[in-house]
């Protein structure tokens, strides 16, 4: 007995006739009053973290001129898609700032939906704007995606990899970003009815009704149902901006039916035809989504629909070499890193074009052509003691000619 009246707090010193509780460890004692002591430290600490991580995350609202300044430095082209995209970004955030006011008037989500061949810059310009807004950024694809209880995600998976990108800032992720791509892979596969489920069609759809207008979402913290024991994080989505991006190929024939022009046939003059063929996205409304295989509900709740053009050959001439992060400057820093100088002459790169066009690949098809025509340049030279690389039409044109590129010509 003698012993144990000996026994004190390791930490204040406090014998235990003075504590209330004195818990053992392994090598000494804490009592109450630490264990309190202790746990308002931690609080405090964890707190002025979650304010360093709100800061990192804090947004900065841009006037739409602003925006679309900014949009111009990184994406070439789709005038209309920049400006439909700058002010549906400023009001959102213009939105979800402004204090409440006593006319009571509530304004709505304007979520977006983009429709854009392959290549034409859809994904860019959400990263762009997302990375000008200084907020949490997370791109996810719809072709994962099934309806809950059928093997695949559920849509509430899009909201875990929000959370990961800001490192699970609860606060920071109810005012992200999230673009969904290949929105357009999860149309309905049919009007007629079936024995069998849509469940990765228009199941996905009904599924992301709910957390596209706002609702509370518990979120599994690390995805799935890997982790069935895991804790859900609780999200409000009514904050969270939307932003859709698909190709929707085939929908130019619904718009043409609907505007009475002809996509395909021998009834038009063909220079209008090509010309109407190669616009007509600029006609698209939410009619002709509809007609696709999007569900008007959804619809609905993806008032702002805008398209982005076609790349023409001026357009790609210009990604080029224009933009901040153009492949020409890419380039010519990954030589810079050896030491080497890389010039590519003015000829290639209209080479380049050429080749983009005939193959049909957008924008992403002149990274493949750059890597086919440098890669054997960025093999060997490394080391090699070069110290200059210039590209001329000849050596491009070897370098595609030995390529299996040409097997990719489109007719």
């Amino acid at each position: 007995m003698a012993k144990q009246t000996n026994l004190h707090c390791s930490f204040c010193g406090r014998s235990r006739d003075e504590v209330k509780i004195l818990i053992a460890g392994q090598e000494g004692h804490i009592c109450e009053n630490c264990v309190e002591h202790a746990e308002e430290i931690i609080s405090h600490e964890l707190l002025e973290r979650d304010d360093l991580q709100v800061k990192q995350y804090r947004f900065n609202i841009r006037k739409p001129k602003e925006v679309k300044e900014y949009l111009d430095q990184y994406v070439i082209g789709q005038e209309d898609a920049k400006r439909v995209l700058s002010v549906a970004v400023y009001n959102h955030y213009k939105r979800i700032t402004q204090k409440t006011q006593a006319d009571d008037v509530e304004i709505e989500k304007s979520n977006i939906i983009m429709v854009g061949e392959t290549g034409t810059g859809k994904t860019l310009l959400a990263k762009t704007i997302a990375r000008q807004l200084n907020v949490p950024f997370a791109i996810v694809d719809a072709t994962v995606f099934t309806e809950a209880g059928y093997v695949g995600e559920d849509v509430e998976s899009m909201l875990t990899r929000l959370l990961q990108v800001c490192n699970y800032d609860v606060a920071a992720a109810e005012k992200g970003i999230v673009y969904i791509d290949e929105i357009d892979k999860i149309a309905r596969k049919g009007d007629n009815p079936s024995i069998t489920r849509d469940v990765s069609g228009e199941g996905v759809q009904q599924g992301l009704l709910k957390m596209l207008e706002g609702t509370e979402v518990l979120v599994p913290p690390q995805g799935g149902r890997k982790h069935p024991e895991q804790k859900m994080i609780k999200i409000n989505t009514s904050n969270i901006l939307f932003i859709c991006g698909g190709a929707f190929d085939g929908i130019d024939k619904v718009i043409a039916r609907r505007i009475n022009t002809n996509a395909i046939g021998f009834n038009v003059n063909k220079d209008i035809r090509e010309d109407q063929k190669n616009n007509i996205l600029q006609f698209i409304n939410a009619q002709d989504l509809k007609g696709f295989g999007l569900i008007p509900e959804l619809l609905g709740r993806l008032p702002v629909v805008t398209h982005l053009d076609p790349l023409d050959a001026e357009i790609l001439r210009s990604i080029l070499t224009e933009p901040k992060n153009s492949l020409v400057k890419q380039y010519t820093k990954l030589f810079s890193f050896e030491g080497i100088d890389l010039k590519i002459e003015e000829e290639v790169l209209d080479f380049m074009v050429k080749k983009a066009l005939e193959y049909k690949l957008g924008a992403r098809g002149l990274r493949s052509i750059c890597e086919y025509i440098l890669t054997d340049a960025m093999f060997d030279l490394p080391g090699s003691g070069t110290k200059e690389l210039v590209v001329d039409l000849a050596y491009a044109e070897q370098k595609i000619n030995k390529s299996k590129l040409n097997l990719l010509k489109v007719a």
